[in-house]
């Protein structure tokens, strides 16, 4: 029988579900930096200084050949829209992905669903938000080194804790590729009484620009008719964060 390999080894054996990602070189775990591992880094810093890719890395535990576990964890949330898609995904469709059998899918599915079980049972430990450091705190690690634009709204509760913070769209974030029925989807469904949006800039740069300016006008005014109240427009990048509304671009002067 042929031997697995682990999170902190080699990798899977293709699985029957998926195909194949295109051949590209990724460094098996073993060979990575101690400090760069994902169960390193959470025995040495704990489990909150690690990415929603590292911590879903810790869960498949293998990757499959040619694809380390981060990477698939990585393609797995970029697959599903992040954490709240692979939370709605059945195993059929987790084991549809390459890789991923009935065992990771459950074990992925099972997890998801502890951490929803303890929001639901401890709202308090629910993150809250005050100001745009408590956004950048919540997201920057994941989203600033992104090599696409990514953009996410953070759903709110009447007290500022956030409830999900899901994906809705990838790639150029302007008013005319992003729909606004689809930043305000998830918020309608969860009867949310104010949302952030968020979105990163590969270039390293968070300046906003014109188009993000003009796409915050035209959010707010959709979310004042379904009175949802638009409380920034965040933009993330390796050099630091921008909140539009302490710029009063796109927002209205208090």
């Amino acid at each position: 029988m042929p031997a697995r390999h682990s999170l902190t080894d080699d990798s899977d054996p293709p699985s029957r579900g998926g195909t194949a990602p295109a051949a590209e070189y990724r460094p098996l775990i073993r060979d990575m930096p101690s400090s760069e591992r994902p169960r390193e880094r959470l025995r040495q810093m704990g489990a909150s200084a690690l990415s929603n890719g590292e911590l879903l890395a810790i869960i498949l535990r293998t990757g499959a050949a040619g694809e380390n576990v981060v990477a698939q964890a990585t393609r797995l949330l970029s697959r599903f829209n992040g954490l709240p898609g692979l939370a709605r995904a059945s195993v059929g469709e987790l084991c549809a992905e390459h890789a991923v059998g009935e065992a990771k899918a459950t074990q992925v599915l099972a997890a998801l669903e502890l951490g929803r079980r303890l929001l639901a049972t401890q709202p308090e430990e629910r993150p809250s938000i005050g100001s745009p450091q408590d956004i950048a705190n919540l997201l920057l690690a994941d989203m600033a080194l992104l090599e696409q634009e990514h953009l996410r709204v953070v759903l709110l509760n009447a007290k500022n804790q956030v409830l999900a913070a899901p994906e809705v769209y990838k790639g150029t974030v302007n008013a005319t590729h992003v729909r606004v029925s689809d930043l305000f989807r998830d918020a309608v469904r969860e009867g949310c009484p104010s949302v952030i949006i968020v979105h990163n800039h590969p270039s390293g740069d968070p300046t906003p620009s014109a188009d993000d300016v003009a796409m915050t006008r035209q959010v707010r005014e959709a979310g004042s008719i379904l009175n949802i109240e638009v409380l920034d427009h965040i933009v993330l990048a390796r050099n630091g964060f921008v909140s539009l509304r302490e710029r009063h671009l796109g927002f209205p002067e208090a």
